[in-house]
């Protein structure tokens, strides 16, 4: 809220303050006395010793005390110097009165500070003594004095130090060494108007599930980690804002994201390892007992459900907005946001409000932010500033055009529990600061005004303690009550309120920082095209598209500002593993075909290592030669294919060769509104076919070959038939009277040449004719014997 806003509280009556400052003015006559008698360096040295001493304050109970209680405060004080401190005390020290919310951060600023204001002690007797506090030595201490010693006045916020005073043995007066400064809310009545608060409690974590999951039935999700599980246990951050929550009167804030992965968690789940191993995941009984201790929270509690995975509004309005497509995902965040948490709480959210990152907006920021549906927008005072001069803070509701609502949390109240509140000391003063500034606040005027506390998104564990112990003090307080945020932005707007949204120019740069770039969702974007090309071919669709859908909202998620590589690792691995299911579908590798003749088939696998089946594709085969090698009678030929999960299918495509020689072609897969899906294949086919002129003079030899061994048979024919004309058929008588033709053994033969020798009769000459068979034998000869023609 602006500084204007610190009206001017009631003031203690006039009798009390001239008391208070006389008693001031005579307890530091002897300080000023004895400061006079010292030395020339006594100053410096005294500058070395403050502060020497540190004090803290672990606790103070009652937090906003009333008539009747006792004030009981107690911490440690701790010897930081070189030198014993001797006779020391703590003591406590009540005012001055803190009349505006800007004197409250002044004092908070110099909580430790031995300079300024510190009021008058309390009577001695509440005090406690120390003999002597040995160097870098934490002694403890216990205060306890009735709220009527205090001397308190009217309602309104004092200033409360514990400090220590002593001496040391440079310095052997009593100073004072140390000294803490908290804050005491007194409202000891029933405030005339109480301020309506709006404490919002937000159950929000990181990105814990990937995009993986298993091929069975169940799609057995992966985390990227069992983180989620040490956030649930015992002890963990959202075991103990859970534990917390449920004793309090708070809106609930969910990113249904934390809940789809803490359900996913109560059945089989598996954790990402090291390369592509996994483990089984083993705290389902954790998550389903966290899950039920929810379900019972908000049974009666008002539920804000954040879009899926609480997208970045200030990342997309400043760099996604120019992106194809990623608006889309914020309108499927928010569709799935209301279903996610009816699922799993069984309740019904509200999904009208959407919250930048730290409540910062400008007029792109809003107009992102109300695309999806929202038409109320979680800003802060330090975004949405006052320059109406108002002298106190006004509602929380701001009409902002548009139909739109700004609901504008006090920036003071919520950033009052950030930093370092594991220690005590720390989460105490932010207890007292925050019931410090909610009193001024209602203290600035009698108009009753709505006030909403909007706190960091993941406090984590010692946060959320301290924010518990405020808001339950605040709730039994006398000056605030309880208001659903529902309600904070139905009020009724303070007219002099601020309406006018910043422009960009005026987003803090520590934030913009931080944004997801605009190639971050250029990569989104690109997923996205993968996976509408590979959804329309699946038989089940849903078995891709949810989990992927998911993870690219993830992809987007707030908590990964501050996170730039993890966010980037992480939107990589969702596109890689998508590529790893695209390419199970594919065409398999082919290695050089040959074709004889003029026509032949090539057949053409597709292989689908996928569990589920796919359709709706064609495959294509292209000739780069088409006139030596026609596909189909054309360049190219396609035929649909349908191929069950875990199968292949070949397909076969009709070719027609008009040349020899090679011809490259390139199989490729197609979706049916011709995208091309996956690696094309491309390979060469060697044409071997015969012309028709070579086919001419092969059948013309082959013709002249049986022609000529036709004529040979039938001239063998005829000489055969002449033959048995010419010789006749021959007898028995005249075979037996010449003998055998053709001796049976060399005696016969010797015989005969005996009786041709010298003075044989009637010898033949070489002129004789002599018959070479018998005469009449007109049977043609046996077989093996020699004919002369």
């Amino acid at each position: 809220m602006a500084e204007a806003a610190d009206f001017q509280g009631t003031s203690p009556s006039p009798a009390r303050r001239w008391l208070r400052r006389t008693g001031a003015l005579l307890a530091g006559v002897p300080l000023l006395a004895g400061l006079c008698q010292l030395p020339a360096a006594a100053p410096a040295e005294a500058a070395d010793a403050s502060g020497s001493v540190s004090v803290a304050i672990d606790t103070l109970s009652p937090s906003a005390p009333t008539d009747g209680d006792t004030l009981t405060v107690s911490g440690t004080v701790t010897n930081n110097g070189k030198q014993a401190v001797t006779a020391a005390h703590v003591g406590l020290q009540v005012g001055p009165e803190l009349n505006t919310r800007s004197s409250i951060d002044t004092v908070s600023d110099g909580k430790d500070s031995l300079q300024g204001a510190t009021g008058s002690e309390v009577d001695g007797k509440y005090e406690a003594k120390f003999a002597k506090l040995t160097p870098g030595v934490a002694e403890p201490f216990s205060l306890s004095v009735p709220v009527d010693e205090l001397d308190l006045g009217d309602a309104g916020v004092y200033q409360l130090a514990v400090s220590l005073s002593g001496r040391t043995a440079a310095q052997s007066w009593d100073q004072q060494l140390g000294i803490q400064r908290t804050f005491l809310p007194w409202q000891s009545d029933e405030a005339d108007t109480k301020t309506k608060t709006t404490f919002l409690w937000p159950l929000i974590s990181s990105v814990h599930m990937t995009a993986e999951t298993g091929s069975n039935a169940q799609q057995t999700p992966v985390f990227l980690d069992d983180d989620l599980a040490k956030e649930i246990s015992a002890g963990g951050r959202l075991d103990q804002m859970l534990s917390l929550g449920e004793n309090l009167d708070v809106t609930w804030v969910i990113d249904p994201d934390l809940l789809a992965s803490v359900d996913a968690m109560t059945h089989s789940y598996r954790i990402q390892g090291e390369g592509d191993t996994t483990t089984p995941g083993t705290h389902q009984a954790l998550a389903k007992q966290w899950l039920a201790r929810l379900q019972k929270a908000v049974e009666d509690k008002e539920v804000v459900a954040l879009p899926f995975a609480d997208p970045d509004l200030a990342s997309l309005a400043h760099n996604g907005t120019s992106v194809t497509g990623s608006l889309s995902h914020l309108d499927e965040a928010t569709d799935v946001a209301a279903t996610t948490v009816r699922t799993v709480l069984h309740v019904t959210p509200s999904t009208d409000f959407a919250w930048p990152v730290n409540g910062a907006v400008d007029r792109s920021i809003v107009k992102v932010a109300t695309s999806a549906g929202a038409d109320k927008v979680i800003a802060r005072s330090d975004s949405l500033q006052e320059t109406a001069g108002l002298s106190y803070t006004p509602s929380a509701a701001r009409p902002i055009g548009g139909g739109t609502t700004a609901v504008v949390a006090d920036a003071r109240l919520s950033t009052a529990f950030q930093g370092d509140l594991t220690k005590a000391s720390s989460a105490t003063l932010a207890v007292q600061r925050f019931l410090a500034q909610s009193l001024a606040l209602d203290l600035q005027t009698h108009k009753q005004r709505s006030i909403v506390v909007a706190p960091q998104r993941m406090p984590t564990a010692s946060q959320a303690d301290a924010m518990a112990e405020a808001i339950t003090a605040l709730q039994g307080g006398n000056w605030s009550q309880t208001q659903k945020l529902s309600a904070a932005a139905a009020a009724k707007p303070d007219p002099g309120a601020t309406t006018k949204v910043p422009a960009a120019s005026a987003y803090p740069a520590s934030l913009r920082k931080q944004e997801l770039p605009k190639w971050a969702f250029q990569q989104i974007a690109s997923t996205q095209n993968k996976l509408d090309n590979f959804k329309v071919i699946l038989f089940d669709q849903s078995r891709v598209v949810t989990p992927f859908g998911l993870a690219m909202n993830r992809g987007m998620s707030t908590s990964w500002r501050g996170n730039a590589t993890e966010a980037s690792s992480f939107r990589s691995d969702v596109e890689t593993y998508l590529d790893e299911l695209i390419s199970q579908i594919s065409l398999i590798d082919k290695s050089e075909t040959k074709l004889s003749g003029r026509s032949a088939t090539i057949p053409v696998t597709v292989q689908n290592n996928l569990v589920q089946g796919v359709q709706h594709l064609r495959l294509r085969l292209t000739s780069l030669s088409p006139n030596r090698l026609e596909i189909g009678g054309s360049s190219y030929d396609e035929q649909a294919v349908e191929v069950s999960g875990g199968h292949s299918q070949t397909v076969k495509f009709t070719t027609t060769a008009n040349a020899n020689g090679k011809a490259s072609v390139i199989a490729q897969l197609y979706t049916e509104d011709g995208q091309p899906y996956g690696q094309a294949v491309r390979f060469d086919v060697k044409v071997t076919e015969f012309t028709a002129t070579v086919m001419l003079v092969i059948g013309g030899g082959v013709l002249l070959l049986v022609l000529a061994g036709f004529r040979m048979y039938t001239q063998r024919k005829r000489a055969a038939a002449r033959e048995a004309e010419e010789n006749g058929p021959d007898d028995e008588t005249g075979e037996a009277a010449d003998g055998p033709e053709n001796p049976e053994g060399p005696e016969d033969r010797l015989t005969e040449e005996a009786d041709s020798g010298p003075g044989a009769e009637d010898p033949e000459q070489p002129s004789d004719l002599t018959a070479d068979t018998a005469a009449q034998n007109a049977d043609p000869s046996g077989t093996g014997e020699r004919v002369d023609r």
